[in-house]
């Protein structure tokens, strides 16, 4: 058997603009030394990064402890495009990963809520560590139903890998609604501290998506109405 030799540690994004610009960032699935064990790394953020700017109610990191908000420092190579780039631009982006590439054409706000919602997970924020899992298998551009599919199936892979752990094991999903809501809150957050930093809408905007897709997980898990059935028809015979 021939051993899977392509890198998955690296996911590229690569923004075209209609105006000749380009624009890469790279996310790290497996980042090195974390930011907070060495202080020269934080010395050139801005303040807007810092954990008491604007800092989510329901956050478990003391500022005494913790400089900088995890999630802020990802997006700060983001944010420095959003200042000049409107939300409603068109951008063409190609998103390098696992050996493939994913193209499309669609608005800077789209794009960026793809990129965000990946940011987010590999970021180190008490709330989005779950997605890590789901990171590793990011599915750019991915719609509602995706979303829903690829939360369902992770959340429930995990129970299961916890179950052979001799761990306990949330089959019913009732914990993966506090994870989502604890994420709204999160997502919440991260608009009001980008607002607050005066940056063009594309970010905040990037946010209010990521959080529509958020909110569309929860409502499914409190009310399902069957929105993935029509997948599983075989299971049902």
């Amino acid at each position: 058997m021939v051993p899977d030799t392509v890198d998955d540690s690296l996911i590229r994004y690569r923004f075209q603009f209609s105006d000749g610009r380009s624009w890469q960032h790279c996310v790290e699935m497996e980042p090195g030394v974390e930011m907070e064990s060495d202080p020269a790394k934080g010395a050139n953020l801005p303040a807007w990064t810092r954990l008491a700017f604007h800092q989510c109610a329901h956050c478990p990191l003391q500022v005494e402890r913790t400089l900088h908000c995890p999630f802020a420092v990802a997006l700060v190579a983001p944010v420095v495009l959003l200042e000049q780039s409107p939300s409603y631009e068109r951008v063409g982006v190609e998103v390098h990963w696992r050996g493939r590439e994913i193209r499309q054409r669609t608005t800077l706000q789209r794009a960026m809520g793809s990129l965000l919602g990946v940011l987010g997970a590999t970021s180190g924020c008490p709330y989005t560590r779950l997605f890590k899992a789901m990171a590793w298998f990011h599915l750019p551009f991915s719609g509602t139903d995706e979303t829903l599919y690829r939360a369902f199936g992770t959340y429930l892979l995990g129970q299961y890998l916890r179950e052979q752990r001799g761990l306990s094991a949330d089959w019913s999903m009732s914990e993966l609604r506090e994870v989502y809501r604890n994420v709204r809150l999160v997502n919440l957050g991260m608009t009001n501290r980008l607002r607050a930093a005066l940056v063009e809408d594309s970010g905040p905007n990037g946010m209010v998506l990521l959080d529509l897709l958020a909110a569309d997980t929860l409502y499914s898990l409190d009310q399902y109405e069957g929105e993935l059935d029509r997948y599983f028809a075989a299971f049902f015979e």
